[in-house]
């Protein structure tokens, strides 16, 4: 399957599943360097027979093909749980787009589809993945669950939030990630894709309510969803534009050049004041621009499943 054609059809992912499984086996076939070199595309089946344990789970098909003993891993073996958090605020599905390529997602796009292969992971694993869903309302919640049902049913979610077009909405991050966090009881991976930018930002309750999600023992790594080049860089031609704020309607007129100094500035001191911020309340910062592609989210996952 050619990713890209897949990508482009009718503008949205009609195959987000087969679209997140090449992004892993990728992901996979450039790992023989890593620390996790032993990582296969079958992973999650099998498990390396160890001396003394019990013969009665070997596959011996494989051990046919690989001439090494490996036994059949269970349901039961694992009991990971994950729930993955994002914010689908309008900001999120910056900028508008027609179509997609997979090197030219915006930023609901590249979540979903980030997302959607932490699934297939999660999935091979034969661990638990939840979802919810948040802009000015709590639009979708579903628990942590390992079904196959399940993981379509989250898949279809994940695809409906790219082909979806919020028109001014707002982010109530403090809101929602506090009712989230009171509905994940049993210690789980968080993760929460979000650009980080809301009116009238608050730290100090953004935090509170970041904090809340390391209850019950959670570990917590925030995906900082950007357009690295357009909303931090502000990368715009020097002829007079229209910029609106898609969350508010709110618009200023203006050449890039003669703010692009200032606005550097101030982004990137709101963006470092996130970062230690997170490193104060012990929860992983993990930046995620949508002009790269997914390993650094990968990466993550694998470091943070050793973890814990």
């Amino acid at each position: 399957m050619d990713l890209q054609k897949e990508l482009n059809k009718t503008g949205g992912f009609k195959n987000l599943d087969l679209l997140a499984k090449q992004v892993v086996e990728g992901f996979i076939s450039g790992m023989h360097k890593s620390p996790f070199h032993g990582f296969s595309a079958e992973f999650a089946e099998h498990k390396i027979y160890n001396q003394g344990e019990s013969t009665k789970h070997i596959d011996w098909k494989l051990f046919a093909k690989t001439d090494r003993l490996y036994t059949k891993r269970y349901d039961e073996e694992t009991n990971l749980r994950c729930h993955l958090i994002i914010d689908n605020s309008s900001s999120m599905h910056f900028p508008k787009m027609k179509s997609f390529s997979i090197d030219n997602l915006n930023k609901i796009a590249f979540t979903a589809l980030a997302s959607a292969s932490l699934m297939h992971i999660l999935k091979k694993q034969r661990d638990a993945v939840g979802l919810s869903v948040y802009s000015d309302s709590y639009s979708f919640y579903s628990p942590e669950k390992g079904s196959e049902r399940h993981h379509h049913m989250l898949l279809h979610q994940l695809s409906e939030l790219v082909i979806s077009k919020p028109e001014q909405k707002q982010t109530k991050t403090y809101t929602y990630l506090h009712q989230i966090a009171e509905k994940i009881k049993r210690r789980s991976l968080v993760f929460l894709f979000t650009d980080m930018l809301q009116t009238n930002v608050d730290q100090d309750k953004l935090f509170d309510a970041l904090r809340h999600l390391k209850h019950n023992k959670h570990e917590v790594v925030l995906f900082h969803v950007f357009d690295k080049e357009k909303e931090l860089l502000f990368d715009f031609d020097n002829t007079p534009k229209r910029y609106v704020d898609v969350e508010t309607g709110e618009h200023i007129n203006l050449y890039a050049e003669n703010i692009k100094d200032s606005y550097k500035t101030a982004v990137n001191d709101y963006f470092n004041a996130i970062r230690l911020k997170c490193g104060q309340y012990k929860i992983k910062y993990v930046e995620a621009d949508t002009n790269k592609n997914f390993d650094n989210i990968l990466t993550t996952y694998m470091i943070e499943r050793q973890r814990f």
